[in-house]
């Protein structure tokens, strides 16, 4: 069996290797550079390790693995134009380099790749990969414009964030697996497994993600410490805390100071007021227990598995 980093490295050397048009350059060209800007090709890789439990052959997963890649890649062109970001990954976004109006069409030519590589799938597979893609996208999407309208609204609750995040960020990870799954032969109750186990972990790496931006190492962890907070961002923390604070807190909470840095030793002091880091980690743990569950359903040998544990350390041990 591969191990997780000998199919990243698998991914790495496929990527260049996609033939994208000459002509118009200017369409083109920022597919190339976004693709290549690297990161860890965890959903790609999720594929492969999905396909790789029910055959050898793993090079019939490659296409399905560079679709959900081409695709993620997509999804965060059009995010950092809603985002007005200027850099990703440490260097330009596409809209800052090229303008907006060849990022949006861009992003929507990766959208078409993404089907392209499906369309390779073997045609006995092809329409359940196909759909699975298809309700996955458009998941990513649905979380996307609640995430938005989250921004201009006062009464969230903590099940619709839940909601909101499995969307945004889980389902795809969950796809991924699920895709893998059935390119590589899993029958039905496998494949919906390996959904299962993608969908839960990735809701537990966001809330992760919620713990870290208020208590991780800001050299480690890669982020600002106290960005949620300052962004009045309606994270799992934010959401607990309103519901237990007193009405004075509350004001806190939903404050505009001029110094952030005030506000997020404020908002930090409040949160452990009420021990609102250890509520998110017993959340946290109650995903990742179902997403340990779903792995342990799958009708694999153990040995299969030991890929999968480290996948989970890969994403969720990261340093505080």
């Amino acid at each position: 069996m591969y191990t997780p980093i000998q199919l990243q490295e698998l991914i790495e050397e496929a990527i260049p290797q996609i033939s994208y048009p000459a002509h118009p350059s200017n369409l083109y060209e920022p597919i190339r550079y976004i693709m290549n800007l690297g990161g860890k090709r965890i959903r790609p890789v999720m594929v492969l390790m999905a396909a790789e439990l029910f055959t050898e052959e793993i090079e019939k997963a490659l296409d399905v693995a560079l679709a959900i890649e081409t695709f993620h890649n997509f999804t965060l062109v059009h995010d950092d134009i809603m985002d007005n970001a200027p850099l990703r990954r440490g260097k330009q976004t596409i809209h800052e380099k090229w303008g907006v109006n060849t990022a949006i069409l861009s992003g929507d030519v990766m959208m078409v790749e993404s089907n392209k590589h499906l369309a390779k799938a073997d045609i006995s597979v092809l329409k359940e990969v196909l759909e699975t893609f298809n309700l996955t996208a458009q998941g990513v999407c649905e979380g996307q414009q609640l995430d938005m309208e989250f921004e201009q609204r006062n009464n969230v609750n903590i099940p619709e964030y839940i909601n909101m995040i499995r969307l945004k960020t889980a389902v795809l990870l969950g796809g991924a697996m699920k895709l893998g799954g059935i390119v590589g032969g899993a029958g039905k109750t496998d494949a919906d497994l390996l959904y299962k186990f993608g969908e839960n972990l990735g809701i537990a790496f966001q809330l992760q993600d919620d713990i870290l931006d208020v208590y991780g190492n800001p050299e480690k962890f890669g982020k600002q410490v106290g960005g949620d907070i300052i962004a009045n961002k309606k994270t799992f923390l934010h959401l607990t805390a309103l519901a237990l604070a007193a009405e004075e807190e509350k004001k806190v909470l939903n404050s505009n100071l001029s110094s952030s840095d005030e506000k997020v030793k404020l908002v930090t002091a409040l949160y452990d007021r009420y021990q609102i880091k250890a509520l998110a980690t017993a959340e946290m743990d109650k995903y990742l227990k179902e997403a340990y569950q779903a792995l342990a359903d799958l009708s694999v040998a153990d040995e299969k598995k030991t890929n999968f544990r480290m996948l989970i350390k890969q994403i969720l041990v990261r340093e505080h």
